[in-house]
């Protein structure tokens, strides 16, 4: 009896040898991602999607695996989105990289995702805890948008401090303000606009808001709130603090047109028109993410999730779920950087 049952644990062990060996013999030579941008025309968004692509051809080079993006807009439509990851998850994707429409309505892809166990990483606009804790293979990947907003506040606070006629332009005491947000609903917006403001409450700076409105993180509607508040607050407004760079473009555009001169205005992003109009001196500065990490974060953690290996070690995560990208400010001493 005892040589029988010896036998038959010898027999399991070499079975489980054999799956392992063939597992290890079919590891996969290509992965598809499924990528899902909430609008291809952002600005910051498209400068993530170019960075995506050199960095899948990045790892196909250095890995030997062949990457497949297949790289939607669903131009600002939560129903568009939804149909694009059904889509994603007929066609055979690994992993899924959504940039939600509207964060929060995140839990009809997740349920979707979860039932075709595909793993899941959301970037840009951050799903709402509850859901992101539904399941072990939902991560995230963004900026801490507190930190932005305290380093925006800081560049005028720094400014302030070596050089108070540089910000306070009519030298009355008070810098009067005008802020440009983002869309209500997107949870940056709402903490850039509290902690830029409050940063430079903190620092110092004796700031009074003349006026604020909503952009929706658009150039054009910016440019139409600035031009709009020129003419009703003639010769007053000394700083523009907007929740992104292409606001803060649009409100230059505003101030070009109506030959408005020594009006300090500051962004976030760190865009390509953001940088070039900080180097040109059109701009203050901006708050920039490393947009190369921040890509590649994503590529490297999704390839890892389509393979069924660990996070990267590079890119810690915190509480499993999230990587925050590292940001700093940006002036024109240090665009070249």
């Amino acid at each position: 009896m005892r040589r029988r049952i010896f036998f038959l644990l010898l027999a399991v062990c070499m079975l489980l040898t054999s799956c392992g060996h063939n597992q290890k013999d079919e590891q996969k030579t290509s992965i598809r991602i499924g990528i899902s941008l909430y609008r291809g025309d952002d600005t910051f968004i498209n400068n993530i999607r170019s960075e995506l692509e050199e960095k899948a051809k990045e790892y196909e080079r250095e890995n030997g695996i062949k990457v497949t993006l297949d790289i939607q807009d669903a131009k600002g439509s939560q129903n568009t989105q939804n149909n694009q990851v059904e889509r994603f998850i007929s066609l055979g994707c690994d992993v899924l990289c959504i940039n939600p429409v509207d964060r929060m309505e995140a839990s009809g892809m997740i349920e979707k995702a979860m039932a075709a166990k595909v793993p899941v990483v959301f970037f840009n606009r951050q799903p709402v805890e509850e859901d992101m804790n539904r399941w072990e293979q939902l991560y995230y990947i963004g900026v801490d948008a507190k930190e932005t907003a305290i380093l925006q506040g800081q560049m005028v606070v720094d400014m302030y401090q070596k050089e108070p006629e540089s910000v306070d332009i009519n030298g009355d005491g008070v810098v009067n303000y005008v802020l440009l947000e983002g869309e209500s609903s997107h949870q940056d917006s709402l903490i850039r606009t509290e902690w830029s403001i409050r940063s430079l409450k903190d620092g110092g700076v004796p700031i009074e808001k003349i006026t604020g409105g909503i952009a929706n993180w658009e150039r054009s509607q910016a440019s139409a709130l600035m031009e709009q508040w020129l003419l009703q607050y003639p010769g007053t407004i000394e700083l523009v603090v907007s929740n992104n760079d292409d606001m803060a473009l649009g409100a230059i555009d505003a101030l070009e047109r109506g030959e408005v001169t020594g009006v300090n205005v500051i962004g976030i992003d760190g865009t390509t028109p953001g940088l070039e109009a900080v180097r040109s001196g059109k701009m203050l500065g901006t708050v920039s993410a490393n947009k190369e990490l921040y890509a590649s974060a994503i590529l490297e953690l999704a390839a890892g999730c389509a393979l069924g290996k660990e996070a990267p070690k590079e890119y810690p995560l915190v509480d499993g779920t999230y990587y925050w990208t590292p940001q700093e400010i940006i002036i024109m001493e240090n665009t070249d950087k």
